[in-house]
């Protein structure tokens, strides 16, 4: 069979969403390769790949702008892939927003199937135009390491009474995935409770923290009430999940709030000053406490 008319099934399968039908495509040892993907993923797991990829994107479209022959068993093509981001990408919850990226695919035929795709595209272009961060960083230098963080606020401008601290220790990537996940479903329920005032989670390597503000430290034993924490906890002390951890919750024996005199540029201490500068000049309400 000609390699165009193989290549061409190939792009019929996924405009289609057809998963038999990238299987079907591919020789046994056949293999497809590409920024975000990785190198070398099998028959199966390509097909697995395209499933993920149409999830995250129901309506995703791939236009094959021109294809050709760069040899009597190979081709290259061209393609431009559009979609709208309505499903979960890689657990994140859908931004509803659209995309559209150019990229090529260069194909080795081997008989009627496919050996090998490669293809190649702005790895970046898909976060950014979602409204997502890339960010590239060392897992460590010297003594330093280095990870990702996320918080949610209330938006109360409330100065905290107590802080929970907790950490768990993943055993492994697809853990920390898991634990991301709850965390997210508990901070949910932790918006509606009263007291709550703000969340940071940190996530270095396997190891991942979360610090929560409260108005009192009574407000804390809410979380033991019911919701997604105690389910959390089950699995924690059960075989199911992490390594090891902590939790803790600690009073606010000191806090101090400054913020800096427009007029005079000193910085000025709410505690003392209250609402106007030493200088006269009206102090700017205060950053958020948390």
């Amino acid at each position: 069979m000609d390699a165009l008319a193989v290549a061409q099934r190939y792009f019929d399968a996924w405009i289609h969403r057809d998963a038999d039908g990238i299987l079907a495509v591919f020789t046994e040892a056949g293999t497809y390769s590409d920024p975000t993907a990785g190198q070398g993923l099998r028959r199966q797991a390509t097909a697995d790949y395209a499933r993920r990829l149409w999830d995250a994107f129901p309506d995703l479209t791939f236009e094959i702008i021109s294809k050709a022959h760069t040899g009597p068993e190979s081709v290259a093509a061209q393609w431009l892939m559009r979609g709208t981001n309505t499903g979960s990408l890689q657990g994140l919850p859908p931004t509803g927003r659209s995309v559209e990226v150019p990229g090529a695919d260069f194909i080795e035929v081997e008989g009627d199937k496919i050996r090998s795709v490669q293809g190649y595209f702005d790895s970046r272009a898909v976060p950014d135009q979602l409204g997502l961060q890339v960010v590239v960083q060392p897992n460590s230098v010297g003594p330093f390491s280095f990870g990702t963080s996320t918080s949610a606020r209330t938006g109360k401008n409330i100065r905290p009474g107590a802080f929970s601290i907790t950490m768990l220790e993943a055993r492994s990537d697809e853990e920390v995935e898991q634990i991301g996940e709850i965390s997210r479903e508990i901070v949910d329920e932790m918006l509606k409770m009263h007291g709550f005032i703000g969340w940071t989670g940190i996530a270095i390597g396997h190891r991942m923290m979360t610090v929560t503000a409260w108005e009192t430290p009574e407000d804390s034993r809410q979380m033991h009430s019911g919701g997604s924490h105690p389910e959390g906890v089950r699995k924690f002390l059960g075989p199911e999940l992490a390594s090891g951890g902590m939790t803790s919750v600690w009073s606010s024996g000191r806090f101090t709030a400054h913020v800096r005199c427009p007029a005079c540029g000193r910085m000025v201490s709410l505690e003392k000053m209250k609402s106007t500068c030493q200088c006269g000049e009206v102090l700017p309400e205060p950053l958020p406490y948390w």
